[in-house]
């Protein structure tokens, strides 16, 4: 490594200061040279970024890129600060001479756990029906007063994913009162299970025995449609389904037909097509919470994106094991 490092940052001006507040920004230009993309839509990488530059930073602005574009004399390393890196870093990119590493899925792990919970609170406690009723009518009785709502500390919850999320919404579960936490994960250890105080099961039993059903499994081909129409009628009458994840892991026409019954019901961050078309089936459902695809979006959560980056960047100048690489063993879960 040269000692003044060449470090390309490919995000467009105003999604960087977003990531990086000043003293974020300061850090990294305190590692090495920087230069930075211009423009606006999505920035392109230089043709030459693996000649001219050791460090590549990207982000959701970055411009896809033919892959051997990366492969060069000097490039070492790239630091993704958004979440999945599928969109711009191949799994035959990596295991040569570069590194990648993931910036934003850690730094957004606990914003994405915050809405899960939400989401699981507000359908629980009925806050979407009082809240649309009472702004409809204007009426204290219509707006539901005297209808009961359910304790989250009493539910069985059942988490689909021990991942970053998955984790993290374990643990403030656990922090709500829960005491009825299981998971399905297959790479999941029984001492993770212990630590967080979740029982270990297989997914039809996960999907017999939820009163709240939250999923936090990446998209791999193995989680394609996990959650498809047995699953979904197996889940007791009432049921929560919270998703935050993908919408890769449900059937979501087996999710809208079990809906339309008023079985069960749903909050929902992800979707197959984004954005929702207006004239989507999942609008007018009253049994459903829609986001557009919002749950990582905190300040805190971008801050924290950006640091992570400088962090990896320094480890990797510093000779040091990264926290969050990218590899092609663990491409299909972390990636």
């Amino acid at each position: 490594m040269t000692s003044d490092p060449r470090i390309y940052v490919a995000i467009r001006p105003d999604e960087f200061a977003l990531l990086f507040p000043t003293e974020t920004a300061s850090a990294l230009k305190a590692l090495g040279t920087v230069e930075f993309a211009d423009g606006e839509g999505k920035v392109p990488v230089p043709d030459d970024v693996a000649d001219a530059y050791d460090v590549l930073v990207t982000s959701w602005s970055t411009q896809p890129f033919p892959q051997d574009r990366l492969h060069g004399p000097r490039l070492r390393l790239a630091v993704h600060a958004a979440g999945s890196v599928r969109g711009l870093f191949a799994r035959d990119t990596l295991g040569h001479d570069l590194r990648l590493g993931q910036g934003g899925a850690d730094g957004m792990a606990v914003a994405v756990a915050e809405m899960a919970v939400t989401l699981t609170l507000t359908i629980l406690r009925n806050v979407h029906t009082h809240d649309r009723a009472l702004q409809a009518s204007r009426d204290w009785v219509a707006g539901g007063t005297g209808r009961l709502g359910r304790s989250v500390h009493a539910q069985r919850v059942g988490i689909v994913g021990l991942s970053r999320t998955g984790i993290r919404y374990a643990r403030m579960m656990r922090g709500l009162g829960v005491s009825r936490l299981a998971a399905y994960d297959p790479f999941a250890s029984a001492d993770l299970a212990t630590t967080l105080g979740v029982r270990l099961v297989g997914l039809d039993e996960l999907c017999r025995t939820s009163d709240v059903l939250s999923l936090h499994a990446p998209s791999t081909s193995a989680t394609h449609r996990m959650i498809g129409a047995d699953q979904l009628r197996a889940l007791p009458d009432d049921a929560v389904v919270v998703n935050t994840a993908r919408s890769w892991v449900v059937d979501e026409s087996a999710l809208l037909a079990e809906l339309r019954t008023g079985r069960i019901s749903a909050g929902l961050d992800v979707f197959d097509t984004e954005p929702l078309p207006p004239d989507s089936p999942f609008f007018g459902l009253p049994n459903a919470v829609l986001l557009p695809h919002v749950a990582g979006g905190t300040v805190q959560a971008r801050h924290r994106q950006g640091e992570i980056v400088v962090e990896e960047v320094a480890r990797f100048l510093r000779g040091e094991e990264l926290r969050h690489e990218v590899t092609p063993e663990n491409y299909d879960r972390l990636a």
